[in-house]
């Protein structure tokens, strides 16, 4: 039996993550599978109902379970609250508490959506990237940081850049073992020639990779490796880099698939992980039937594989969104002509579930 927490949020999330939990349902039955499910509330849905966006309660629910599938948080109602009180703080706040420091961002182009991508079909056909982004360091959460005022009424923005060899060696080990899945290829990202740093993230990860002597590392600079995304794309395989340069290259990466609604995530740690789609919360279409619950579906996929070990099971649920594509069905966020039939979200989960065997 596998127990898992569901947080809907705010937006479509709680519209993704029902369809979400039914193809659960489904592949339960088809795999003979125990699935049990408990619901709680982050976000801004939690900020209505206690009046702040995480409880305690919701961080012992996360740590009890085997996994966390996660919808999306936010919207315009919450815009104007202070910061630790936002939507978004429940996100970061539950992150924090169950220790998830690698963030996996698969970035793979379908050829029956290689048109909808804004590069050339030459280009990002046959792309599959996954992005290991370090979650918990960096720039995002270095000390010193702040704004202070000058003697001359000018002010001064600042914050640290800092890594420690462990956090580099957990998030490079974690790239290696991730690559050894794949096809064996890491590419590691830093500024080495401009940033300390990166100085020492080059030198651990480059002693990490001698335990994986299997697997191939290569190193490239943040810039460079920004230009050949967008140039050549499928040399990559794996990339491992900081929580900077992972934020902006995973999010880069994203848009060689053609839409932000098919792509996945997971935030993991030693033993749990979060997992949801990349997308936000969509509030101007909430409600309506109107959202892509692929990428949530393909959050289910990435737990059964790497929360549960059961590969030969993600791997249909991962075929049968393939399926569904090839046989022309698209929710809006995809329609890029006349040539598909158009579903909604619950439809395109029953399209899913037909499909997996």
């Amino acid at each position: 039996m596998y127990k898992i927490l569901t947080l809907p949020g705010d937006g479509i999330g709680p519209e993704v993550v029902q369809v979400a939990a039914q193809v659960l349902k489904h592949v339960a039955k088809t795999f003979h599978l125990v699935f049990e499910t408990e619901e709680a509330l982050i976000g801004g849905a939690s900020i209505d109902q206690y009046g702040k966006p995480l409880v305690d309660e919701v961080i012992q629910k996360a740590k009890q379970a085997d996994a966390v599938l996660l919808g999306a948080v936010g919207g315009p109602k919450w815009e104007n609250l202070s910061h630790h009180l936002k939507p978004e703080a429940g996100l970061l706040g539950i992150r924090e508490a169950l220790g998830l420091y690698a963030n996996l961002r698969p970035a793979m182009v379908y050829d029956s959506l290689v048109d909808a991508s804004s590069l050339k079909k030459e280009i990002v056909s046959g792309t599959n990237i996954l992005v290991v982004r370090e979650l918990t360091g960096g720039i995002y959460f270095g000390k010193p940081k702040g704004i202070q005022k000058n003697e001359d009424g000018t002010e001064r923005g600042f914050n640290t850049e800092v890594y420690s060899t462990p956090e580099i060696e957990r998030i490079a080990q974690k790239a290696f073992q991730l690559a050894r899945k794949r096809k064996r290829q890491v590419c590691s990202v830093d500024k080495s020639n401009v940033l300390e740093s990166s100085v020492l993230w080059r030198q651990v990860v480059t002693q990490v990779a001698k335990r994986f002597p299997d697997v191939q590392l290569s190193h490239m600079y943040v810039d460079n490796c920004a230009m050949q995304l967008i140039r050549q794309p499928k040399q990559f395989d794996v990339i491992v880099t900081s929580n900077l340069f992972g934020d902006i290259l995973s999010d880069e990466a994203a848009m060689l698939t053609g839409s932000i609604g098919m792509l996945p995530s997971a935030s993991m740690g030693e033993r749990l992980a979060l997992y949801e789609p990349v997308h936000g919360s969509a509030p101007d279409i909430a409600g309506q039937d109107k959202a892509n619950p692929l990428a949530t579906i393909l959050s289910c996929a990435m737990m059964l594989k790497y929360s549960f070990d059961l590969l030969d099971v993600s791997i249909s649920v991962e075929n049968a969104v393939k399926k569904v594509l090839e046989d022309g069905f698209r929710t809006q966020d995809l329609s890029h002509d006349g040539s598909c039939q158009m579903v909604g979200c619950r439809e395109m989960g029953r399209l899913v579930c037909e499909r997996i065997n």
